[in-house]
Order: C-alpha cells, then sequence, then structure tokens
C-alpha cells in the first residue's frame, strides 16, 4: 500500500494550481493526479444509479406494510360487512371491501415506518463532499510538505490515505470512503 496525501478543491482550475506548488516543491507528475469527485449519491455503483442498495429510512417499511396489511384487511372487512347488512349488497363487496383496505392499509403502514432524512439521528452527512481532489503519492519524509501545499493552496478536507498508487494516480480510490484528516495522524512518528 502506498501512502497518499489529498485535498478537495472547488474547480480545476485551483486544483491545478495547487500542482503546480507542488511541482515547485519537488514533486514528480507521476506522484500527483488530479480528479473529479461526483457529489454524494452519484456514483453509479448500482445498474439503475446511487452508491447504495437500499434507503436506510425505509429499512422498517416491510414491517409497517405488514402491520398495515393486516389492519386494513380487518378495517375493510368491517366495512364490507356493515355494506352487506345494511345495503344488503352481495358478498363480493365484502371481499373487495377487505382487499382494498388491505392495499390502501399496506400503503400506509409502509410510509408510516419511513423515516425522513434529518429525523430520529438520521441525518445523513456525506461521506466525501463533491469536489476536484489532488492526490499526492508521498513518502512518510513528505507527507507533511505535501499536505502544508495543499493546504496552502486552499485544499479543504486535506486527507492522509493508504492506497493503491498505480502508473501515476490514485487507482483504489473509493468515493464511499470518509476521509481521514491529516490532523488526526500529526504527531504519530516518532
Amino acid at each position: 500500500m502506498s501512502l497518499i496525501i489529498a485535498g478537495r478543491f472547488q474547480t480545476f482550475r485551483a486544483a491545478e494550481t495547487a500542482a503546480q506548488k507542488l511541482f515547485s516543491r519537488g514533486f514528480i507528475e507521476e506522484d500527483v493526479t488530479l480528479f473529479f469527485v461526483n457529489p454524494s449519491g452519484q456514483h453509479a455503483r448500482y445498474p439503475v444509479g446511487g452508491d447504495v442498495g437500499t434507503d436506510a429510512g425505509a429499512s422498517a417499511a416491510p414491517k409497517g406494510a405488514g402491520k398495515g396489511v393486516t389492519i386494513g384487511a380487518v378495517a375493510g372487512a368491517v366495512v364490507g360487512a356493515a355494506i352487506f347488512a345494511v345495503f344488503h349488497a352481495p358478498l363480493l363487496v365484502s371481499v373487495i371491501a377487505a382487499g382494498v383496505g388491505a392495499y390502501v392499509g399496506s400503503l400506509v403502514g409502509a410510509m408510516s415506518h419511513t423515516k425522513k432524512p434529518g429525523h430520529a439521528g438520521h441525518a445523513e452527512e456525506p461521506a466525501r463532499h463533491a469536489g476536484v481532489l489532488v492526490a499526492v503519492h508521498v513518502s512518510p519524509e513528505t507527507q507533511e510538505q505535501a499536505a502544508s501545499a495543499l493546504r496552502e493552496a486552499g485544499g479543504m478536507d486535506v486527507e492522509r490515505a493508504s492506497g493503491r498508487w498505480q502508473q501515476g494516480r490514485w487507482s483504489d480510490f473509493d468515493p464511499l470512503q470518509p476521509p481521514h484528516p491529516v490532523g488526526e495522524f500529526a504527531h504519530t512518528r516518532a
């Protein structure tokens, strides 16, 4: 695994300026790469798009739908029986009323068990903000120099990572992994 220092920039122009600052400090082109990180949810990890297979807010929806079917079917059957008794309607009306009640109940139950983002501790902060990432392949001796160059150039979320550096780029970069700020690793060297 390679040691990588990276910083996020708002524009490619700012990222290119940061890269020039790195080159002026002795880093070589094979050890510096720039690439765009898409906004959260737009990394196309699945054929239909998105970053996750299921919405965390919908995890309890099947349970709610099950409860809703039961309650809705009972309520629909009661309404159907009442219609049958009062209006002498055919028995089929009771069955249809129970079915409609079960369907409506399942929808209401599922919706009542979904969570909106930001409710009940479900605040979804993106793991990584969108922007242009400047990544630098460094050694333990040059990591602080790279981090300070990125900060001086206006880099945000300057991070330290371990990854594969192949053919002049960070080949195993995962946009879903949160960055590990360089500050967390300061003074780890003895």
